[in-house]
C-alpha cells in the first residue's frame, strides 16, 4: 500500500466548503493529542456544517422531518501529523462519487497549511424508520452534483 502525500491547504479547490473547528480539552488524550476517534466526531460536525453552509439543505430537518439518515457505511482515515489540544482546523470536504443509495467523500483537515489527516468517508442514505437503504433524495444528489462541479 503506498501512503498518500500531505496536501497544503492551498492546494484544495478555493471554492471548497471549509468548516472551521477547534481542538478542546476533551478532544485529547493525557498527551494532549487529539484521540483519533474523536476525528469521526469532527468529520460529522463538519458533515453537518457542510450540508447547511455549501449544500444549502437543513441536515436536521432531512433527519427529524423527512427521516432521510445520512451514516458513515465505511471511514477509513490517513493521519499524517497529530492534532493538538489548542489547534485551530479546517475541515474540507470533496465529493468523490455520487452513487444510488450513497455518496463518497474526502475530507481533508488542515492546520494552517500542513494536512493533518485525509478520511475517506462513504455515507449511506437511509429511511430512519424502516432502516433500509433508500436512493440518495434529488434535491441533495443535485447538490451533491453542484458542489462537486464547483470544486473539480
Amino acid at each position: 500500500m503506498t501512503r498518500p502525500t500531505p496536501l497544503t491547504a492551498s492546494a484544495l479547490p478555493a471554492q471548497a466548503f471549509r468548516s472551521e473547528q477547534r481542538v478542546r480539552f476533551g478532544d485529547c488524550d493525557p498527551a494532549g493529542i487529539v484521540f483519533f476517534a474523536t476525528w469521526f466526531a469532527k468529520a460529522n460536525a463538519a458533515v453537518e456544517d457542510w450540508f447547511e453552509g455549501a449544500l444549502g439543505i437543513d441536515f436536521h430537518a432531512l433527519h427529524a422531518e423527512r427521516r432521510i439518515g445520512t451514516g458513515f457505511a465505511h471511514a477509513e482515515a490517513d493521519f499524517f501529523a497529530p492534532g493538538l489540544m489548542g489547534d485551530r482546523v479546517a475541515l474540507t470536504p470533496l465529493v468523490t462519487r455520487i452513487g444510488g443509495a450513497s455518496y463518497g467523500l474526502t475530507l481533508h483537515v488542515h492546520r494552517g497549511e500542513a494536512e493533518l489527516l485525509r478520511m475517506h468517508l462513504v455515507t449511506a442514505t437511509t429511511n430512519l424508520d424502516a432502516r433500509r437503504a433508500v436512493p440518495v433524495p434529488a434535491d441533495l444528489r443535485a447538490a451533491l452534483a453542484a458542489y462537486q462541479e464547483r470544486c473539480a
